[in-house]
């Protein structure tokens, strides 16, 4: 509980320097010689600002552009260099669907990183799109940002200027340091092929080995999640020691965490920064609340085996890493759209899956991706404004911007879509063979296992329940399709609000305006948050988790 107790602490501690540093770079009118470079080697003119309509086609050209690299990549790497295990190249479906992924900061695997990649993709392919699906999601939500903080203005940024920012100025250099933390902490980073070792018994074993601590580290700051190894950071040449796991783990969370205080500064009020960081904090707090208990005492198979009923469940969990430092990352890594894991979620108590379930449900927007989840959860405070207007009979405004009908549906198009996509194919996924026979379990756990599937795709997570085989047609062809939808129709809808926002002029205070920077909105926020959660997706969740607990309570399953 400490380990959890100076995560927080550091969390808030790391969040005004940190995102006053980004607020820096991002406003920042000096062009750096590196950047320069860049600028005149694509021909751009990083002066030029844009509409949010083009900044937005720049994106899908951009991310287009990257996807169609990717598969390509995947499909020949057979015939590349730096592949020393002589992977061939990736099928059709697993390659369109890996690209899926990696473009939309998803990274969902359905293949084992280390047998099926070479060290070329991994490096050229996954840990570029690391890079540049992170730069993307900071770059929107900054054009975002300005809408509101801009009057009479058409104009949102210019995409490229805001993309290279992001990669140069952020993600390598912070990228170089936890690699070099976690290359002390016993993270692999090499070129070299497996390593052959004899255990202690005499039983000879080929170690898988590459360039590890490299990926790892943007995988983490870049709210990424796809893994080197198949067990992801429960490996220990990924995960490395316990200062290195929980380095890992502060990671995810930083940059999320640092963009509130970027907001604040960049909308010239740093307390309407503050407001969405304790919102978020809430709702991480009360995901720990509900998942570190649950698997503090055995389970009933446990017990049933004569386990005492005081012992932890550490099924699926790695020893060292304990089952406090697994909970703190599921709920993390759910809360983010990370996807990385160091435990089998599959494995937590049922009410222990609820809250890492949940934290998708609505959006990732418990801190959520770098840049995606703080534009997710301003789609939130708008209707928040907008309730709140309708409570005290005003004209709904935000950071002195009216919140019309437009800005509504822009909102609700955004919160909506993902949350009617999964939904629609967990159903189909729970009444036809192809979803059906890729369940490792039957029941409510089985339904677990196809709804966690969907949830962690829709909403731009990639971290695995374990236990459903998504390698298969359906699974990986609708999961490429949907990870496409889930994270361009709310970037597009960001890009649009913060237009539509931009060209309004500024409404001053006055006695009747709701306070956006206080307490009271804090926990508006957050009921509507959960109201919408638990509206949409508490039938389903009691399907799975909640209906597999009161089973598991009257003894008819362990």
């Amino acid at each position: 509980m400490m380990a959890i107790m100076v995560y927080v602490v550091l969390l808030i501690a790391l969040t005004p320097p940190l995102g006053a540093y980004m607020e820096r770079v991002y406003r920042s009118d000096r062009i750096g010689r590196v950047e320069g470079i860049v600028y005149r080697t694509l021909g751009i003119d990083p002066i030029v600002e844009q509409s949010w309509s083009r900044y937005g086609a720049s994106v899908l050209w951009f991310s287009l552009v990257g996807m169609v690299f990717l598969y390509v990549l995947l499909r020949v790497q057979g015939s590349l260099p730096l592949n020393p295990t002589g992977s061939p190249g990736v099928e059709g479906v697993v390659a369109f669907n890996a690209a899926s992924s990696f473009v939309t900061n998803t990274n969902w695997q359905v293949y084992s990183g280390e047998t099926a990649m070479s060290h070329l993709s991994q490096m050229l392919g996954l840990t570029v799109q690391n890079f540049a699906s992170a730069a993307v999601g900071m770059a929107v939500l900054v054009a975002t940002v300005r809408g509101f903080a801009r009057a009479h203005v058409h104009e949102v940024g210019n995409f490229w200027r805001d993309v290279v920012r992001g990669i140069v100025y952020i993600l390598l250099p912070l990228s170089v340091v936890v690699a070099v933390v976690l290359i002390s902490q016993g993270v692999v980073q090499t070129l070299a092929g497996p390593q052959a070792v004899t255990g202690i018994q005499g039983s000879h074993q080929l170690i898988a080995r590459g360039p590890v601590a490299s990926q790892v580290a943007i995988k983490q700051l870049g709210t990424n999640g796809g893994g080197f190894f198949n067990a992801n950071s429960a490996h220990p040449l990924e995960g490395g020691m316990p200062l290195g796991t929980f380095v890992e783990a502060l990671a995810i969370l930083a940059i999320p965490a640092g963009l509130t205080s970027t907001f604040g500064r960049m909308v010239g009020n740093r307390r309407q920064g503050w407001v969405v960081f304790a919102a978020m904090l809430a709702l991480f707090v009360g995901g720990l609340a509900l998942t570190v208990p649950a698997d503090r005492t055995s389970s009933a198979a446990m017990r049933a085996a004569g386990v005492p009923s005081s012992a932890p469940n550490l099924e699926g969990k790695e020893q060292r890493i304990g089952v406090e430092g697994s909970a703190l990352w599921a709920v993390a890594t759910t809360g983010a759209s990370n996807g990385s894991v160091n435990s089998m979620h599959d494995s937590f108590r049922p009410l222990g899956q609820v809250a890492p379930m949940f934290n998708m449900a609505v959006g990732e927007v418990v801190f959520g991706g770098v840049g995606s989840g703080l534009y997710g959860m301003l789609f939130y405070v708008v209707i928040a404004v907008f309730i709140g207007g309708l409570m005290i009979g005003r004209t709904p405004e935000y950071l002195g911007k009216k919140i019309g009908p437009r800005e509504m549906k822009i909102a609700v198009l955004a919160v909506l879509v993902p949350i009617l996509l999964v939904l629609g194919l967990a159903a189909l996924a729970s009444v036809i063979p192809q979803g059906t026979d890729a369940r490792l379990n039957d029941g409510p756990h089985g339904f677990s296992e196809i709804l966690y599937a969907f949830l962690s795709m829709g909403n731009n997570n990639g971290s695995a329940f374990a236990g459903l085989t998504g390698s298969g047609p359906f699974y990986a062809i609708s999961g490429g399709v949907l990870m496409i939808a889930a994270r361009f129709v709310p970037l597009l809808c960001a890009l649009a609000l913060g237009g539509s926002v931009g060209t309004q002029g500024s409404v001053p205070d006055t006695p009747g305006t709701l306070h956006t920077d206080s307490v009271l909105f804090v926990v508006l926020l957050v009921c509507v948050v959960v109201v919408i959660g638990a509206l949409t997706f508490l039938p389903a969740l009691v399907l799975g988790p909640i209906v597999e607990h009161l089973l598991q309570g009257a003894g008819r399953l362990f």
